[in-house]
């Protein structure tokens, strides 16, 4: 038995998750960039004006950690992770920019428990980061692994 409050059983498929929001800061956006994805138009306003993004924007992987904090603070800090063997799809669908407010939340889209071990579920989500327009700007679809609070109940 766990004391975590999100386990396998209390994922609803077809049930929202919705996740808090975050400003997005231009000196964040060269911080990471400028460890991880040195491309201009995340490192300069003006190469990002210059560019296709319209302005200083986010690397496609700092969306991603954005969403991915998102989710811990929302959830996954007080769950019984075991983690994610991988990610099915990931979608940058518009530029995240200095300024932007993202939100994100999780669809719940099926779950199974696992066939080989009967501690274990495992949960498909679709997660979804929103900027302030309530325009999705990425989506990425995965399968997450939780304890069961009860693994010897019926399925």
């Amino acid at each position: 038995m766990t004391d975590k409050r999100w386990a396998f059983e209390d994922f609803v498929e077809g049930a929202t998750i919705p996740l808090g929001e975050k400003r997005v800061e231009a000196a964040e956006i060269i911080a990471f960039a400028s460890q991880f994805d040195m491309q201009p138009m995340h490192l300069d306003e003006e190469a990002g004006k210059s560019s296709i993004l319209g302005g200083l924007s986010a690397s496609g992987w700092h969306s991603a950690s954005m969403l991915m904090r998102l989710i811990c603070d929302g959830f996954l800090l007080d769950s019984t992770s075991q983690g994610a063997p991988g990610i099915d799809y990931l979608k940058w669908k518009k530029p995240v920019l200095a300024g932007d407010t993202v939100r994100g939340e999780v669809e719940v889209l099926g779950k199974r428990r696992s066939a080989s071990r009967p501690q274990l579920g495992l949960v498909t989500f679709k997660n979804k980061l929103f900027n302030q327009h309530n325009e999705r700007v990425m989506e990425y679809q995965n399968t997450g692994m939780f304890l069961l609070r009860e693994p010897g109940a019926a399925a």
